[in-house]
């Protein structure tokens, strides 16, 4: 019995560590936008600019941990990292759980989205069966007693993990699980289905005993089966509020308004263009390629002339600035402005572009992976 416990403890920390790390390694600007959230509460946002290296890093570690626990190699070692790991991603979901400063712990990324204290939940039970795994890591044997072989899957196991992570930093996750991927529809993702189940509430009244000063909250159903407003030592205090008690439909993409510089709502105009039309993504100016900006400006300039198609760039920056960048780079195509969050989940790259037809994103592109306008006339364009 003891033996099958730990082969399940082994094979099932094992696998959820290397999911978990592939999961946020998909996406490791998401996940680098996440420890951000980490750093600000914890006061050291000056690692803010290390972010998406820190990301590739953990991905790698939890990759390398779950696959050498699975391979028995470097027992010692790896049994100590997997504690070490675990208590300090225990310490993380506690405190966003309890402190309820960071919403999403990002495990698994955004592929499977939890709740702080589900975050928590995970940890406690990866950390005890963990914990098991310690104190019996001596019944871990390895595939291969080989030092050179052993090594040699350590190399393995280590490359490929970055060599992964690396890719997907500098051309877009393998699997997009953001509202914005290809192939979905901006306008219908932003709106309620009909028949869709709405968020529930309950009016809550915050009560006072005038006789006794005890105070209770108390819900308006409540409030009036008991018919405690007959009981004139009872008083309302304060406004009523709304307690959420049942969670309706949300909407995939809630955020999002397109403006110009003026603040002119252009959100329908934009996104609904029944035409192709090529949307440039630069949520931060100042930290933008401005090399692929400039071979993006001059695709623009051919995909307009050649084919009257619209390229708007969308950023987060002031309405000052994008002008004088505009200005400096003799940039062709529009300038609007939205919130960097929308910004940052529509590409993971700055710049990248979204191509768009109807509302639907025909295709999106980092600044490293983006086609030639030859290229674009004869798949898209053209057509």
């Amino acid at each position: 019995m003891q033996k099958i416990l730990f082969h399940f403890s082994k094979w099932f920390v094992g696998l959820l560590f290397i999911f978990s790390g592939l999961i946020k390694a998909n996406d490791p600007i998401g996940f680098g936008y996440k420890l951000q959230e980490y750093f600000e509460v914890f006061h050291i946002g000056f690692l803010n600019g290390w972010a998406t290296g820190i990301a590739i890093l953990l991905c790698v570690l939890e990759i390398m941990f779950g696959a050498l626990l699975l391979l028995g190699i470097f027992r010692n070692f790896v049994a100590k990292g997997l504690l070490a790991t675990i208590i300090f991603f225990t310490f993380l979901t506690f405190v966003s759980a309890a402190f309820k400063v960071v919403t999403s712990c990002g495990c698994f990324g955004d592929a499977i989205p939890l709740t702080p204290w589900q975050s928590f939940s995970k940890d406690v039970l990866l950390l005890l069966l963990i914990i098991y795994i310690y104190i019996n890591r001596k019944q871990i044997r390895p595939v291969t007693e080989k030092p050179g072989v052993q090594s040699a899957l350590f190399a393995i196991a280590f490359t490929a993990s970055l060599l992964f992570g690396t890719f997907t930093y500098n051309y877009l996750p393998i699997i997009d699980f953001l509202p914005y991927k290809v192939g979905s529809n901006i306008p219908e993702n932003m709106k309620i289905p009909e028949g869709a189940p709405v968020d529930e509430y309950l009016i809550m009244y915050d009560l006072k005993n005038k006789k006794t000063g005890e105070t209770k909250a108390m819900s308006d159903k409540d409030y009036m089966e008991k018919e405690v407003w007959k009981d004139e030592n009872w008083e309302v205090t304060g406004s009523p509020s709304r307690k959420l008690i049942k969670k309706g439909y949300e909407v995939k993409i809630k955020d999002l308004m397109i403006t110009d510089a003026s603040g002119t709502d252009y959100t329908k105009e934009i996104v609904e263009n029944p035409y192709h039309s090529l949307v440039v993504v630069a949520y931060n100016l100042n930290e933008t390629d401005e090399k692929a900006i400039a071979e993006i400006n001059a695709l623009a300039l051919n995909a307009a002339e050649q084919f009257n198609i619209r390229t708007v760039l969308l950023t987060s920056n002031s309405a000052q600035d994008a002008d004088k960048f505009s200005k400096r780079l003799k940039l062709f195509m529009e300038v609007f402005y939205a919130d960097a969050v929308p910004l940052k989940s529509m590409v993971r790259a700055n710049p990248g572009v979204l191509l768009l037809k109807n509302g639907t994103i025909i295709n999106k592109w980092h600044y490293h992976s983006l086609p030639s306008f030859d290229q674009l006339t004869e798949k898209y364009f053209s057509k």
